[in-house]
C-alpha cells in the first residue's frame, strides 16, 4: 500500500519541460497530442513524495491531483489511472480476478496466474515495462516488469515469477484521484459481488454434492445440476456478469490452481475427470449456515453406491408484466412479481369481488371493466365484448402473464428460471448408408447426466452411443445414438427415472413393435 503521502506544495514549471522531454524519451509511442495532455503547459503540475508498497521511495507528479506518472530509482513509469486512458500504451498481460488482491497486497505476478489467450502472448523482451489487466476487462490493475521474455516463460512452462509488480490498484497512488476511484468502482465493483458468489457455489459443489463415482463429469451437467442448487435463495448465479464471462475461462482457472483436471472426453466437450479434494481452498471452505442442513443431510443411494435419481419437482410460474402491473396493483404485486397458479387465480377472484364486476344477472360471468379491458382484450374485442366467463378470464390471465417454471431436484434448493422448461427432445435423424439414429437433447434441464443416459442405453441395446456439443449452444450436449432406441428409451425415462410424459417429446415416433403370431 503506498503510505504517508503529503504534497510539496509548489508549482513546477522549471522541471516542465525537462520532465516533458524525459516521457518522451521513456515511451515513444506517445504522440505530441498525449504528451501535452500528460504534461500540460498551464494546467498546474504538482510533485507528490510518498512510499510504496514494498517501501520504496516515490516521486509522483500530479496533473490537477490526477496521478499521471511516477519515478522510482531515476525511471519513469505511467500509473494505472494513465493507462485507462491509453490502454494500448504498453503490452499488457492478462491475470484472473482473485489475483489481483495477492498483487495489492504487494505480490508479484507469477505465470501460473497468466491467462494465455489463443492469439498467444505479447512479444516481450526481459526488463520490458508491462501492463497488466484482468479477464475480459481491458482497464490496466497493475503495473509490473517482465522478469523473462515472452519465450522464456513458454520454455519455461509458464511457471515462476513472470513479473514485479511496482505498482497496483488500491494503493494510495490510486487514492490521489477521487475520479480513479470512480472509474475502477465501475469497473470492478460490479463483477467483484459475481465472482464472489461464483467461487463459493464452485466450492460447495465440490464439497458437499460432487462425488468421485460421479467422475468424469460433463462441465455443463456440473454447473447445472451442482452449482446452481449450491446458490443462496434470493441469488441468481449468472457467469456472463462475472470476469470469467464463459464456464470454460472459469473452470481453466481452477484447473490452474489445480484444484480440479478438465478434458476433452468427445470433441467440443469438456468434462471435470479429476479433483483434488485435498486441496486447502476446498478444506478451508466453509458452506454457509442456510445450506447446512442440506448439505449434512443424508442422500438416497441405490444397490451399488451411486447416488439413485429423483425426478425433479417441476412448477409452473408466471411473472407480471408491463400489461398486467394495474390489474395485480391492488394486491401489492408490482411488475416482475412472480407468482403460482393458484396465487393468480386467488388475485384474480379477489380483484373481481373487490371491485364489484361479478355480474349480478349470471354470476358466471364478470363484468369487463376498463382495467380488465386493457390487460385481457385485443383491439378488435374491446368494443364487442363487456363480459367474460371465470375460466376464459382466467386463462386469459394467466397467457398475458410471462412465463416462469421453478424446479426443485432432490435435497436442493429450488430454481427459478424465465421462460417455459423445454421438454426433453427426442428426434430420428437419418445418416449415411440410410441408417438412423436417435438424437437425445435437454437431459441436463431435467438432472440426468447425459454421459451416463449415453453409457446406459450403449449397454443394453449394444450399439453405439457419443455426447455432441448441442448446435448453437456451447453450454449444452445431445446424446446420440446408432438405430431407433426410442422404446429402450421410453422405458429408461418414464419408468425407471419416472419422468412425466409431458416433459418428453417425440416418444410417438417408437418403431411399432412387431407381433408374434
Amino acid at each position: 500500500d503506498f503510505a504517508s503521502a503529503f504534497y510539496v506544495a509548489s508549482q513546477i514549471c522549471l522541471y516542465r519541460r525537462k520532465l516533458r522531454t524525459d516521457v518522451a524519451a521513456a515511451f515513444p509511442a506517445v504522440s505530441s497530442e498525449q504528451l501535452s495532455e500528460l504534461v500540460p503547459n498551464r494546467e498546474e503540475l504538482n510533485v507528490v513524495k510518498l512510499y510504496a508498497h514494498k517501501g520504496d521511495a516515490v516521486t509522483v507528479y500530479a496533473n490537477s491531483r490526477n496521478p499521471v506518472l511516477f519515478e522510482l530509482e531515476k525511471t519513469l513509469y505511467p500509473t494505472v489511472y494513465t493507462l485507462w486512458s491509453y490502454p494500448d500504451l504498453l503490452p499488457a498481460f492478462s491475470t484472473w480476478p482473485p489475483v489481483l488482491q495477492r498483487l495489492a497486497g504487494g505480490a508479484d505476478l507469477m505465470l501460473p496466474g497468466v491467462m494465455v489467450p489463443s492469439c498467444g502472448l505479447p512479444q516481450v523482451q526481459q526488463g520490458t515495462l508491462c501492463a497488466i489487466t484482468l479477464v475480459g476487462n481491458r482497464a490496466p490493475v497493475a503495473v509490473g516488469v517482465a522478469t523473462m521474455s515472452t519465450a522464456e516463460m513458454l520454455a519455461a512452462g509458464m511457471k515462476g515469477k513472470g513479473f514485479t509488480v511496482l505498482h497496483a490498484y488500491t494503493d494510495h497512488l490510486c487514492a490521489l484521484s477521487l475520479s480513479a476511484q470512480r472509474a475502477v468502482k465501475n469497473v470492478c465493483v460490479s463483477t467483484e459481488r459475481m465472482d464472489e458468489l461464483l467461487h463459493q457455489c464452485f466450492f460447495h459443489a465440490l464439497k458437499c454434492k460432487v462425488k468421485k463415482s460421479e467422475l468424469p463429469l460433463l462441465t455443463s451437467t456440473f454447473l447445472r445440476n451442482y452449482m446452481f442448487s449450491c446458490c443462496p435463495e434470493g441469488q441468481q448465479l449468472d457467469i456472463k456478469k462475472s470476469s470469467y464471462k464463459k464456464l470454460s475461462k472459469f473452470l481453466q482457472y481452477m484447473q490452474q490452481q489445480k484444484i480440479i483436471q478438465v478434458k476433452e472426453l468427445n470433441k467440443g466437450v469438456e468434462s471435470i475427470v479429476h479433483i483434488d479434494w485435498k486441496h486447502s481452498d476446498i478444506k478451508s471452505f466453509v458452506v454457509p449456515e442456510v445450506f447446512s442442513a442440506v448439505s449434512t443431510a443424508p442422500e438416497s443411494k441405490c444397490g451399488d453406491g451411486e447416488q439413485l435419481y429423483h425426478a425433479p419437482e417441476i412448477i409452473p410460474l408466471y411473472g407480471v408484466s408491463t400489461k398486467m402491473a394495474p390489474l395485480f396493483q391492488e394486491s401489492g404485486h408490482k411488475k416482475g412479481s412472480i407468482l403460482s397458479s393458484s396465487e393468480v387465480r386467488n388475485i384474480i377472484i379477489s380483484y373481481v369481488k373487490t371491485n364489484e364486476l361479478v355480474d349480478e344477472t349470471n354470476k358466471n360471468f364478470v363484468k369487463v371493466n376498463p382495467i380488465l379491458c386493457d390487460c385481457l382484450l385485443d383491439k378488435w374485442e374491446q368494443d364487442e365484448i363487456s363480459k367474460l366467463k371465470w375460466d376464459d378470464l382466467l386463462s386469459r390471465c394467466l397467457e398475458q402473464l410471462q412465463p416462469y417454471h421453478q424446479v426443485t431436484f432432490f435435497g436442493h434448493e429450488p430454481i427459478v428460471r424465465k421462460g417455459n422448461l423445454d421438454p426433453i427432445d427426442i428426434t430420428i435423424a437419418q445418416r449415411s448408408s440410410n441408417k438412423k439414429v436417435t438424437i437425445i437433447k435437454n437431459l441436463e434441464l431435467y438432472g440426468l447426466d447425459p454421459q451416463l443416459v449415453a453409457n446406459t442405453l450403449q449397454q443394453r441395446v449394444q450399439a453405439s452411443a457419443t455426447i455432441n456439443t448441442l448446435p448453437g449452444a456451447k453450454d449444452r450436449v445431445q446424446v446420440q445414438i446408432q438405430g431407433n432406441q426410442i422404446n429402450h428409451l421410453a422405458k429408461l425415462l418414464l419408468e425407471e427415472y419416472q419422468l412425466h410424459r409431458k416433459y418428453i417429446q417425440g416418444l410417438e415416433k417408437a418403431p411399432k413393435l412387431s407381433r408374434k403370431k
